[in-house]
């Protein structure tokens, strides 16, 4: 059952190491190496994988227990007999606090020998089993982890084209503000995983103006105040949108939608948030989203330059954004226009 572990077999007697091998053989094992000399054992051990070491202890140069040691620092998981000459207390203690699993006195009894590799390999039998079993229980959570993973971000880019669809000319915005945000976030300190969620929550800061009716919404000119107010409101239309308990990204989203119209000064909507009262994503995404919009032509306005639109949001640090944002997305401007130029024909 368990014939195919691999063995290596140490010792400094030539005799011993026949003997040794030949009692392998009659027990049906074929997976193992030989070495008169430790040094030769470990260099195999190096190069390849040993679930047991049979070894004598007493050897020159290198004793069976710093090759034990040397090579349980390559393979954790590897039993052991060591063979010994004598019944030495203090040597057997030290060799059981090195990992050793079982001990063997000369001169060997080939019953003895027999039974206790039998148990040695049972028991390094059990480990390889257990240790394939979790690589493939591991391969299996990841897998299904990356298919859930790539639904939500499925789920996700449906729900930011649902926005593209209302508004056809935010399409390469959505785009840029995501990667606008994921940077800022980076230089920020956020992790990769925090990353990732705003890069995929950021386009649906909008996606309450599915609620906004198209004659306010597709207006070319200037809104009323009566229109700007209905406008407001797909602020609390997108959080209403992305109500979700459970969903990391779709949480986010709803954080984002809720709250990137903020103002560092509280003078901003739905909620009139102040500081750092607003959360993070919020205020990550609202120097995002206000930067692409002057830098991006509409039927309305022409594209401020990016010097112009980089000016603008150092005059509202403190009013509009949080000042250390903007002063992370300003140090980062090469990096803003190569996210620009890559995606300035996405419409």
């Amino acid at each position: 059952m368990f014939h195919n572990v691999s063995i290596v077999i140490v010792d400094d007697e030539t005799l011993n190491l026949i003997l040794l091998e030949e009692l392998i053989k009659q027990e049906g094992y074929i997976n193992y190496k030989t070495f008169l000399e430790p040094s030769k054992a470990l260099e195999y051990a190096k190069e390849n994988n040993v679930d047991a070491l049979i070894t004598d202890y007493n050897m020159p140069k290198m004793d069976g227990i710093e090759l034990l040691q040397k090579m349980k620092a390559l393979h954790p998981d590897m039993v052991s007999i060591m063979i010994t000459a004598n019944n030495d207390t203090e040597m057997m203690e030290y060799a059981l606090q090195s990992g050793v699993t079982e001990f063997l006195l000369k001169p060997i009894f080939p019953i003895t020998f027999k039974l206790r590799l039998k148990n040695i390999l049972e028991l390094a039998f059990s480990l390889v089993i257990n240790k394939d079993f979790n690589k493939i229980l591991q391969q299996k959570v990841e897998e299904t982890t990356d298919a859930l993973k790539e639904s939500e971000e499925e789920i996700l880019e449906v729900l930011s084209n649902a926005a593209e669809y209302k508004d056809p000319e935010t399409a390469s915005h959505i785009a840029r503000v995501a990667y606008y945000s994921k940077l800022i976030a980076k230089k920020y300190g956020l992790d990769e995983e925090e990353q990732n969620i705003l890069f995929y929550a950021a386009p649906l800061h909008d996606i309450g103006k599915i609620g906004i009716p198209d004659s306010i919404l597709l207006k070319p000119g200037k809104l009323t105040k009566d229109e700007f107010e209905k406008m407001k409101e797909h602020s609390k239309i997108g959080a209403g949108i992305l109500s979700s308990k459970n969903n990391e990204y779709i949480k986010a989203g709803r954080v984002i939608a809720l709250t990137h119209h903020e103002k560092y000064n509280g003078q901003g909507y739905p909620e009139g948030l102040q500081a750092e009262n607003i959360p993070l994503f919020g205020r990550i995404v609202a120097i995002a989203d206000v930067f692409d919009a002057l830098t991006s032509q509409r039927p309305y306005k022409k594209a401020w330059t990016f010097e112009n639109a980089l000016n603008l949001l150092i005059e509202e640090k403190n009013e509009y954004f949080d000042p250390q944002l903007v002063d992370i997305f300003v140090d980062a401007q090469e990096e803003v226009k190569k996210i620009y130029m890559e995606f300035q024909e996405e419409v």
